[in-house]
């Protein structure tokens, strides 16, 4: 065999019937289909250019009319049938008349059937509605992470509100903005948990009070919400220093709890481990994803709580982010009843799906991804044992287009900005309307008056339709899991009063990520690294907070 003197040449000459071409190239590093699909590429480009003389390069097309059927049709045919018009209260109500004796919450001690989360979360439902709270109408939600995670938000859902998950760990600052979004008649919470709050004007009921809703009937309401009604908000970092509030509809909700039922079978969801904090949207598969199936959620604090003490219950499913799990498997804290584990939020390193392979009651490994504006998960990859982890295709109803800055579908094996469309496409950004205009575009490739949403990941499909994550477009980062736009760190320190500018970057990989902070001093005034930390600790939560910050 002959060896290529370079990785690719293409060499022409000329003929009587015009130019005649071959391609040599290096067999370590291209199979013949790829090349064959780089010559078609050539062609197309060479004929576009003829027929287009005066169009600029980079809108000339590539790709050749099946590849393009192939990347924006063939691989986004997901559609599937679901309970459209169900909302999450009802698919509780009916899995709760099938199996009313089955526990469907453990916390601790404390164990609830179907049945009493029925009752209390109806009587706290009848409690809110006396109160006006109503489809579209939001309340916040600030409780420990016990079983009243799920009455609280059964409760609001069932009233036909919408959960603002408030956590009382966070900065007052971003309690008050979350809360003047929130700006209903009512806030569901524990009593020594109000203190933590900042002023608010909505009634409190305490589930810790049971006097205050213990009289309420425990018959379901009749609240109208509809599945195009708003059911939760999930708050995720914004570049501009205030978070940005992405409003899901039950029917994104049920869309993706519908493909849940589908891919995890009942056994696999008997027990699910709930350690995700409500203002991250891991939390809505680990709540409602057993509960509308019979399963058990077995509430702890976190994830690494499985290595101080071993949960009250079976769990049978751990769905968290990668930076937990690798902890987890270092300290040999993964229960021996879990035979699926979910990972999601941040790259998943091979290194950690061979140890997450290497627990030896682990079946089933699936790599998730997906931005809140898309409903928690919009592809899914079962990774098998010894494979480099990639992010899989999209969910049932979900259509994923990997695109270049004209929004024009690149080919197979090039890298391109991710956009997402279907089901689980959020309303957008609570009143941010020229922000949701920004990042959900018209789905220019689908149906006529559907959007997509831009998520600035950088993807590339492999020829056999899977996707590959390539890393950010943008300022935004993942740290352990936590999606962080770094202008919203750099903004809250240049509001401190002595410093004159300030850069923000991620260092390192994996559970090491960090984020470090380097700043200017205005002139003749002094800045220490640990002053700067406990000022920003006044308006971002912990996990926001530089772990180092260079004085320059």
């Amino acid at each position: 065999g002959r060896t290529s003197k370079f990785d690719v040449s293409v060499f022409f000459t000329e003929t009587a019937q015009g130019l005649s071409g071959a391609v040599e190239y290096s067999t370590d590093l291209f199979d013949a289909a790829t090349v064959r699909r780089m010559v078609e590429h050539l062609r197309v480009l060479l004929e576009g250019a003829v027929a287009k003389p005066e169009e600029a390069v980079g809108r000339l097309p590539l790709l050749t009319e099946a590849e393009r059927h192939q990347v924006l049709v063939e691989w986004n045919q997901t559609q599937e049938e679901y309970a459209r018009d169900a909302t999450i209260p009802q698919l509780f109500e009916a899995q709760a008349k099938r199996t009313p004796d089955a526990v469907a919450v453990v916390s601790g001690k404390q164990r609830l059937t179907y049945r009493e989360v029925e009752a209390r979360a109806n009587q706290l439902a009848n409690r809110l509605r006396k109160l006006g709270v109503g489809p579209e109408v939001r309340v916040g939600l600030c409780v420990e992470r016990t079983a009243d995670v799920v009455v609280g938000t059964l409760g609001i859902l069932k009233a036909g509100g919408a959960y603002v998950p408030l956590d009382s760990s966070y900065p007052k600052e971003r309690l008050g903005w979350l809360l003047e979004d929130a700006q209903g008649p009512a806030l569901v919470a524990h009593s020594h948990l109000l203190e933590s709050l900042p002023a608010f004007s909505a009634q409190a009921v305490c589930l810790d009070r049971e006097e205050e809703w213990a009289e309420e009937s425990c018959c379901p309401v009749t609240s109208q919400v509809r599945a195009e009604n708003v059911a939760y908000l999930i708050y995720t970092s914004g570049s501009t220093g205030r978070p940005k509030g992405v409003a899901v509809t039950h029917r994104n909700a049920v869309a993706f709890l519908g493909w849940a039922q589908e891919r995890f079978e009942e056994e696999e969801m008997k027990g699910v481990l709930a350690a995700t904090s409500l203002n991250f949207d891991l939390s809505v598969f680990e709540l409602f994803g057993p509960l509308v199936r019979g399963g058990r959620v077995v509430v702890v604090r976190n994830a690494l709580q499985l290595a101080e003490e071993k949960p009250e219950a079976e769990v049978t499913l751990v769905n968290t982010v990668p930076s937990a799990m690798a902890q987890l498997v270092r300290l040999g804290a993964v229960p021996e009843t879990v035979r699926v584990v979910n990972l999601a939020g941040e790259a998943l390193p091979e290194t950690l799906a061979k140890a997450v392979y290497g627990v030896g009651t682990v079946s089933k490994l699936y790599n998730l991804y997906g931005p809140s504006e898309d409903t928690t998960y919009s592809t899914w990859s079962l990774v098998g044992r010894g494979e480099v982890p990639n992010i899989g295709r999209p969910l049932t109803n979900t259509r994923a287009y990997v695109l270049d800055r004209y929004l024009e579908p690149v080919p197979v094996g090039v890298a391109g900005e991710l956009y997402l469309a279907g089901e689980g496409q959020a309303r957008g950004y609570l009143l941010r309307p020229e922000l949701t205009a920004e990042k959900f575009l018209p789905e220019v490739h689908g149906p006529a008056g559907s959007r997509m949403y831009r998520t600035g990941d950088r993807v590339r499909y492999r020829g056999d339709g899977v996707l590959e994550y390539l890393g950010r477009v943008d300022f935004q980062v993942k740290v352990r899991g936590f999606r962080i736009e770094l202008g919203e760190v750099e903004s809250a320190l240049r509001r401190v009063e002595k410093v004159k500018d300030a850069v923000v970057v991620a260092k390192g990989e994996g559970g090491e990520k960090r984020l470090v902070a380097y700043v200017v001093a205005k002139e003749g005034e002094g800045l220490e690294g640990e002053e700067l930390k406990a000022q920003l600790r006044q308006g971002l939560p912990e996990y926001m907070v530089p772990g180092v910050v260079m004085v320059l």
